[in-house]
């Protein structure tokens, strides 16, 4: 128990003065009777009495430290003191500042205010000065028959904002401004009716430079509507008069003339260039006065002029041709089986040539038509949205697909293909290929056999020297007759090529011309998404072909295939030449030249990239970086290639490309 008297009540007996106040309350001790419990209360005790301990001591190791700061903070007095004042002056300071700011804000804010209503002010001013003006500026031009200055005044006057003027005749000057109105409003009406009768006028009087000049006056006025279908209506006129004109001139063509096997798709070629020139020429004008996207507008009036005079052409044609009886003689000749009986497949080839070029010349005019429009809505619709896009193309779908040419064009085709089929079906019967191709195998055997049989009978003494001359030259003259045979072979694939491919295969080719080579990276990213020509081309090829197949013999067939390679690759050089290209336009055919030769390498055991070796340099020469980047490729640098091309006709081909200059071409040392 003596121990219990030691050092716990000491440190009992500051409570709640030490650091760490203890956890053991002097009640709870003085309840405590049983001795464990008294021991463990006094181990606890002592256990805070040390840890206070050590935290007095380590107070007591701070204590110069501590003695210091307070020396260094009693020092701070007076600068504190010091820095206090300047606090307080520097919060005056920004009170003062602060209160300044707000009143030169607010003056500010008031200036602003002045400001507008003074602009709004000269605004109105303006408004009125300008309705005076424009009442007395086209007061004049009217004396003064000046109807584009007039025009100018009432296009002034129609641009004023409406809210300013309603503003404005609320004022003083209300009465004055509702007497200009009047006369301008006077003055609009008085010269639209001026401009709509001289424009009827000068349409009468078939005076072009007048029709343009009021057209030109129609948009000012806000009549953009009417202004192009009055000058639709009198390039109708136009195209209707020069179409009539040259039907006219079709029926009387003396029949040995050198073109009258295609008068009919010449004249139509006639009225499709006629409206193309009117396009091109009066697109600008469009453009500039009435704004983009109102072409369509104008080529939607012309097409219905296109189409009467379509009409008008192809029931001339199927009259004059008599289109229908052949057809039907066709297809009476398809159910008989006697050849006399038959219409002689000569008869339709001038027929069917021309139906050919009456479908290629619509499709490259069409291809314009597309082309045209849709440059113009890609300008007018730079900042629309998707619907409006849409909307446009659809315009477009409807217009060149619902045409009264697009659906003649069907008709005649329809007839046409059901004629094409029987026409090659009989040529390459009448050529009698295959027989030919036999005789001629058949009479080498035989000769063969004789040669060997004879010989035989020789050696065995039969006959003798006499015998031996016949024989050889009975031979000889077998070996001949093979020979002409074969020659006959020949003569008969140059035929059927040059009849019945070649009228067919040149048009599509030709195709390649509506197709622009002259390209930036949209063009070529959509002729990747949609390929404009060398694949319709191919399956054009494909199904022409399929029908040679059906009925000539593989060798026969192989060669005839090899023909046509070299048709087309003569063909496609001829229209490369005539093209123009851009660094992708080159890409472009480089890409139809490879699809091509890919499909014809696997329908012919010839070799295609002989054929196409011309055709593949002149690829390489369009697809290159710069001009003197050639010289990389020729003479001493060629390597293992050889050139099919002369110097002159690199230079040709260089030249093609719209970004390549004719002095670096022609510096050019090949």
């Amino acid at each position: 128990m003596a121990a219990a008297t030691g050092p716990g009540p000491r440190a009992l007996g500051g409570e709640g003065g030490g650091s760490a106040a203890s956890a053991l309350s002097m009640e709870r001790i003085q309840s405590l009777t049983d001795l464990a419990d008294l021991e463990a209360a006094y181990s606890r005790l002592c256990e805070e009495e040390k840890v206070v301990q050590e935290e007095l001591d380590a107070l007591l190791e701070q204590q110069s430290t501590i003695e210091n700061k307070m020396v260094a903070l009693h020092r701070m007095g007076p600068n504190l003191q010091l820095i206090e004042g300047d606090a307080q002056q520097l919060a005056g300071m920004i009170t003062f500042t602060c209160n300044l700011a707000e009143n030169v804000s607010s003056k500010v804010r008031q200036l602003d205010l002045a400001k507008n209503r003074l602009y709004q002010a000269i605004q109105r001013a303006d408004d009125i000065l300008d309705l005076k003006f424009c009442m007395d500026g086209v007061q004049t031009a009217l004396r003064n028959e000046d109807y584009e200055q007039a025009a100018a005044h009432i296009h002034r006057y129609l641009s004023l904002d409406k809210s300013v003027i309603e503003l404005s005749r609320q004022g003083k000057e209300g009465g004055i401004i509702d007497a200009n109105l009047k006369l301008l409003q006077e003055a609009e009406q008085r010269l639209k009716m001026i401009v709509t009768e001289k424009f009827d006028t000068a349409m009468k009087q078939g005076d072009l430079p007048q029709v343009e000049r009021f057209f030109k006056i129609f948009p000012l006025l806000g009549l953009h509507e009417e202004g192009l279908s009055k000058f639709s209506e009198y390039l109708c006129k136009q195209v209707a008069n020069k179409a009539e004109e040259n039907l006219q001139l079709v029926m009387g063509t003396d029949m040995s003339d050198r073109r009258a096997a295609v008068i009919f798709a010449d004249t139509l070629t006639l009225l499709f260039e006629g409206i193309a020139r009117i396009v091109e020429t009066h697109q600008p004008i469009v453009e500039t006065y009435y704004g983009p996207g109102r072409l369509y507008t104008l080529i939607k009036h012309l097409q219905v002029e296109c189409d009467r005079q379509v009409e008008k052409v192809v029931d001339k044609f199927i009259k004059e041709r008599d289109y229908h009886r052949q057809f039907q003689q066709v297809q009476n000749s398809m159910m008989r089986s006697s050849s006399a009986e038959k219409i002689e497949p000569r008869e339709l080839d001038p027929i069917l040539t021309e139906v050919t070029l009456m479908n290629a010349r619509s499709e490259l005019y069409l291809r314009f038509i597309k082309r045209r429009i849709i440059a113009d809505f890609e300008v007018g619709d730079s900042m629309a949205s998707e619907e409006v896009k849409q909307e446009h193309q659809k315009y477009l779908d409807k217009l060149l697909n619902n045409c009264l040419l697009s659906r003649t064009m069907q008709e005649l085709i329809g007839y046409y293909i059901t004629m094409e089929e029987y026409f090659m079906r009989e040529t390459v019967n009448k050529v009698t290929l295959n027989n030919v191709e036999v005789c001629s195998e058949n009479i080498m055997t035989l000769k063969k056999t004789l040669e060997s049989d004879c010989s035989k009978l020789l050696s065995q003494g039969f006959g003798g020297e006499q015998a031996q001359a016949k024989i050889d030259s009975c031979l000889s003259d077998m070996a001949a007759v093979s020979n002409k045979f074969r020659d006959l072979l020949q003569e008969g694939l140059n035929e059927l090529n040059s009849t019945a491919i070649k009228p067919q295969v040149k048009p599509w080719i030709n195709l390649f011309l509506s197709v622009s080579h002259n390209i930036e990276e949209e063009e070529f990213s959509d002729y990747e998404a949609n390929d404009p020509w060398v694949q319709q081309f191919i399956v054009n090829l494909e199904q022409q072909m399929t029908e040679f197949k059906a009925g000539l013999s593989p060798v026969i067939y192989d060669t005839l295939t090899g023909l046509m390679t070299s048709l087309i690759a003569i063909e496609l050089e001829k229209v490369l030449l005539k093209s123009t290209f851009s660094r992708l336009g080159g890409l472009q055919f480089d890409k139809e030249l490879r699809s091509l030769i890919a499909y014809l390498t696997t329908v012919t055991t010839w070799t295609i990239r002989d054929k196409f070796a011309r055709l593949s340099q002149m690829a390489t020469i369009l697809n290159l970086e710069r001009v003197t980047e050639i010289l990389d490729y020729w003479g001493p640098n060629s390597g293992p290639l050889t050139w099919r091309l002369t110097p002159a006709e690199v230079r040709q081909v260089l030249a093609l490309r719209i970004d390549f200059r004719s002095e670096d071409i022609k510096r050019l040392r090949l």
